[in-house]
């Protein structure tokens, strides 16, 4: 295993410490826990949180920003953060307006956050949560119950933030949050596992001729494994995947991410993005925002994921393309 990193003890710390350093003007780190925060002015809106296991960079750290996350609470690679690590960034955010967060669909997530709900409730903290569980592959995974929680939760960061900029209370947050999360799915691929670096070892095996569909970003096991295919195949599979699922009509208005898992170069997402708008120009969409970029990771996994969502409510065009001030939302 080759990485440049110091101890693998020292990874999280020595992480943020440089992520902070480069971002100094934007966020700080809790001295009491790995939590970032913004520095933007943040008591006249709903605060809001995610976080969840690291190795997914850019998320969550880098959405800490004004216009999006007010704090990300980061665990261990692939770990979840503690109920005490998370309720510290939540004390350390919280106002009148209470306390949003934004939680992807894993177990361990999931449990944490909910206890750490409970424990700010018993504080006097008006606290609400979001479930994404926009990954489409598979209904039960390796540490999930129901659907997994993957690039789509960056589009609820992105809206959410919006509207709470906008001045949204919290109940409100937590209701459109849950509507929102209907509205968007994601698929995607694997050309090589991720190593996680206190292993030495990749999670899974795929040979040199081999791809696994629906892999989750810890390396969940997808829904089928096939011989590579060129781009323009492996958009067709992902692109009728996600039609299925949204049973979408010609002249239906959606937004598309293509997200890299890690190691995947922006050359080849360019390419992807292309076979893409190929193929939902044929199916007669009306696609009003499109971005590409490595914004939830999984380490150094090679492949890529494609998450859309519809616009049933066109607001949601203008949260995505609203202004913010973050390291990894340009």
């Amino acid at each position: 295993m080759k990485k440049i990193i110091n101890h693998t003890d020292d990874i999280l710390q020595e992480m943020l410490r440089g992520f902070c350093y480069e971002n100094d003007e934007l966020v700080y780190k809790l001295d009491s826990a790995e939590v970032i925060v913004t520095k933007s002015e943040h008591d006249d809106r709903v605060s809001l949180i995610s976080g969840g296991g690291s190795g997914h960079e850019p998320a969550h750290a880098g959405f800490v920003g004004d216009g999006m996350l007010t704090a990300a609470v980061c665990g261990e690679i692939f770990t979840s953060p503690t109920p005490d690590q998370i309720l510290e960034a939540i004390t350390s955010v919280k106002n009148d307006k209470g306390v949003l967060l934004i939680v992807k669909n894993y177990s361990g997530d999931i449990m944490n956050f909910e206890m750490a709900q409970e424990l700010a409730a018993d504080e006097g903290i008006d606290v609400e949560m979001v479930v994404v569980n926009d990954d489409i592959a598979v209904e039960d995974s390796t540490y999930t119950t129901g659907r997994r929680g993957v690039a789509g939760t960056v589009f609820v960061h992105k809206i959410l933030g919006y509207y709470a900029a906008q001045g949204m209370d919290l109940k409100s947050l937590k209701v459109m949050g849950d509507k929102l999360v209907k509205d968007i799915k994601t698929i995607g691929v694997a050309l090589d596992a991720a190593t996680v670096p206190a292993v030495g070892k990749k999670g899974f095996e795929l040979n040199d001729q081999e791809i696994e569909f629906g892999v989750g970003i810890h390396g969940e096991p997808g829904y089928h494994r096939t011989a590579m295919k060129p781009s323009h195949e492996l958009a067709q599979e992902m692109v009728q995947k996600l039609k299925k699922e949204f049973t979408w009509s010609p002249g239906d208005t959606y937004g598309i991410l293509v997200n890299g898992l890690g190691a995947t170069p922006y050359m080849e997402q360019y390419i992807f993005m292309n076979d893409v708008r190929s193929l939902l120009e044929q199916e007669g969409l009306n696609i009003e925002f499109k971005k590409s970029g490595n914004l939830m990771t999984s380490l150094d996994m090679e492949g890529i994921s494609l998450t859309m969502i519809r616009f049933n409510n066109r607001e949601w065009i203008s949260a995505l393309k609203s202004d913010v001030n973050t390291a990894a939302w340009r």
